[in-house]
């Protein structure tokens, strides 16, 4: 998402929980994929981090011939081949225990979307079509669910949060109902500071968490009703992420709890739907962000029956190894997900032609790029005590679950891990006079890089929609909550030509026009790699630092995440003495 900020992906990271790629055949085993030869190249790469090198990088992964880079799919295959050839040819070492890749077994879905859900409200039927009204979808790995004549509660935010004070679900037994929620956090729409974070979204604005905790109070199914402002991004991204295949890891490998169906439905169908039962949608939304509220039955009864294909795949992530000169078994982490939409019906682009490819450019041949270009100039000139591993991971647009089954099965263990630092959608509008770090507040990473910015003649600021919650929409989170402090850096939105209004101007193109579509193409005339390379540049910086040094940058204090670091690795020395006490 996924991707953050305004400049590069303005509402991106998003659906970090549904891809897209070809129908899944319907077999239940696993086939592995032949391997392939990556495609040979005549660029000749330098050490340094370079503009063109990384343009040579992000066009050859970005290109038809990987076919959008889909998990499970003949471009994974020649994604994965081509990083692990860009990690051979730099000289870094097989990452995961002498191989250069980690096998992550996936579970693909494909739902039939030619599924309707049929609500009926007070005697008043509405049928529901897939893509144009809702999207739904399972994570059993089940080729039939049904649900019949579910009850269908409203629950507001769909939060528990005993250390808010909160707790939508107070008086209320949702199991075997369908509860039906707005997305984001209490607060936003009202735009109370007072509560949660106020307009910055918490884990708890997620929809991932909301699916989660309705799975863990019973319900048979849940429904977010859409929003553009609440979700950061507009329908038309809802329903491309979540039609076509979705993956999933298995259910085995994944200790989250799972709805026997999840969806969402559009802002239109609510308000109509609520209207019948005789609700006011409006005044909920505002009684929802009120302490105290109370769940709301509805008076209306959801039935669908999904079918689906289904089949048990597997994917990869890469990892090459710089090992460390003095200190070799504690390391640093850059990551990326190569992973995007592989091929899809086609939309029509912006010049009116069909495509089917939706090739990732931006998100995120952008990112791996970036850690190749990295790793390219640490490993001939860097020469760093502690060891630094390059990590691609897989199905970060299908729920971050590439990084998430690193966290669990890691090659480093994490206690020994100091830092991740990830890319995710770089910025292609040109150098910028500020740089965004995302999640501005959380650790001691960014006393590290602020000077470091600084030299640059750039400031830090936080991203421009702090409500959309990107924090937690890239793989860095899954490290994040296992209490590794992590740095997420995305392009500023000062441009030095144009200042803000071009920066914005830039960010809305691409969402409006590219971001999760066939059009996030590679486009040498209108792409300005400098900003990028400054962006490189710094988080290289970091990376080395940290490397060649003893202490351990933690989250500052009251993080939610510090007490699982702390837990993990008393008596660390800390990253700088001006760390936030």
């Amino acid at each position: 998402m996924t991707r953050p900020l305004l400049l590069t992906v303005a509402a991106a990271l998003v659906l970090s929980a549904c891809n897209r790629g070809a129908p899944a055949p319907e077999t239940t085993t696993a086939t592995p994929a032949p391997e392939t030869t990556a495609p040979a190249g005549t660029h000749v790469f330098s050490d340094a981090i370079k503009a063109d090198d990384f343009a040579e990088l992000v066009k050859t992964l970005a290109s038809d011939e990987f076919e959008g880079r889909g998990p499970g799919t003949p471009g994974e295959e020649k994604s994965v081949q081509y990083i692990k050839a860009q990690f051979e040819r730099i000289g870094l070492k097989p990452g995961n225990n002498g191989d250069w890749f980690q096998t992550v077994p996936m579970q693909e879905t494909t739902a039939d979307e030619t599924t309707t859900m049929a609500i009926d409200v007070n005697g008043k039927p509405h049928t529901l079509k897939f893509g144009t009204d809702m999207v739904i979808g399972t994570r059993t790995g089940q080729p039939e669910v049904k649900v019949d004549a579910s009850e269908l509660v409203f629950v507001g935010y769909g939060v528990d949060a005993p250390e808010q004070q909160w707790n939508d679900y107070a008086g209320v037994d949702v199991k075997g109902k369908t509860v039906v929620m707005f997305v984001n956090d209490p607060g936003f729409h009202v735009k109370d500071p007072d509560l949660f974070n106020g307009n910055r979204m918490t884990y708890y604005g997620r929809w991932t968490y909301k699916f989660e905790e309705a799975a863990r109070k019973g319900a048979a199914a849940a429904l977010l009703i859409h929003d553009t402002e609440g979700a950061s991004y507009g329908w038309d991204v809802v329903k491309n992420s979540w039609s076509g295949a979705q993956y999933d890891l298995r259910a085995a490998d994944d200790p989250e709890p799972r709805l026997p169906l999840q969806g969402w439905i559009t802002g239109d169908q609510a308000r109509a739907l609520f209207a019948d039962a005789g609700l006011d949608l409006d005044k909920l939304r505002s009684d929802a962000n009120k302490r105290g509220f109370k769940p709301v039955p509805m008076s209306a009864k959801m039935s669908v029956a999904l079918k689906s294909t289904t089949s048990e795949k597997s994917s990869r992530n890469v990892l090459g190894l710089l090992p460390g000169t003095g200190k070799p078994e504690e390391a640093v982490v850059y990551m990326a997900h190569w992973d995007h939409l592989g091929k899809h019906d086609g939309e029509q682009t912006p010049d009116g032609k069909t495509d089917v490819i939706y090739n990732g450019a931006v998100d995120n041949a952008t990112g791996v790029a970036g850690i190749i270009e990295i790793a390219e100039q640490m490993a001939k000139l860097g020469k760093p005590k502690r060891s630094v591993l390059f990590l691609a991971v897989t199905l970060e647009e299908s729920g971050l679950l590439g990084s998430k089954y690193y966290v669990a099965h890691p090659a480093i263990p994490l206690d020994k891990t100091v830092a991740v630092i990830n890319l995710d959608a770089m910025g292609v509008a040109g150098k910028a006079k500020d740089m965004t770090v995302v999640g501005m507040g959380n650790s001691e990473l960014e006393d590290i890089i602020k000077p470091i910015a600084a030299k640059q003649g750039r400031t830090l600021v936080e991203e421009s929609n702090p409500a959309g919650g990107y924090y937690f929409r890239s793989d860095h989170f899954n490290f994040a909550k296992a209490g590794v402090p992590a740095l997420y850096t995305d392009a500023g939105t000062d441009l030095v030509e144009g200042g803000k209004a071009a920066g914005d101007a830039a960010g809305e193109d691409y969402n409006d026009n590219r971001y999760h579509k066939p059009g996030d193409e590679y486009d040498p005339a209108t792409w300005k790699l400098d900003g990028a390379i400054d962006d490189l540049a710094a988080v290289y910086d970091v990376g080395l630092q940290i490397a060649n040094g003893d202490t351990w940058p933690n989250w500052y204090k009251d993080n939610a995440f510090r007490a699982a670091r702390d837990k993990m690795l008393p008596a660390k020395p800390a990253a700088t003495e001006s760390a936030k006490q």
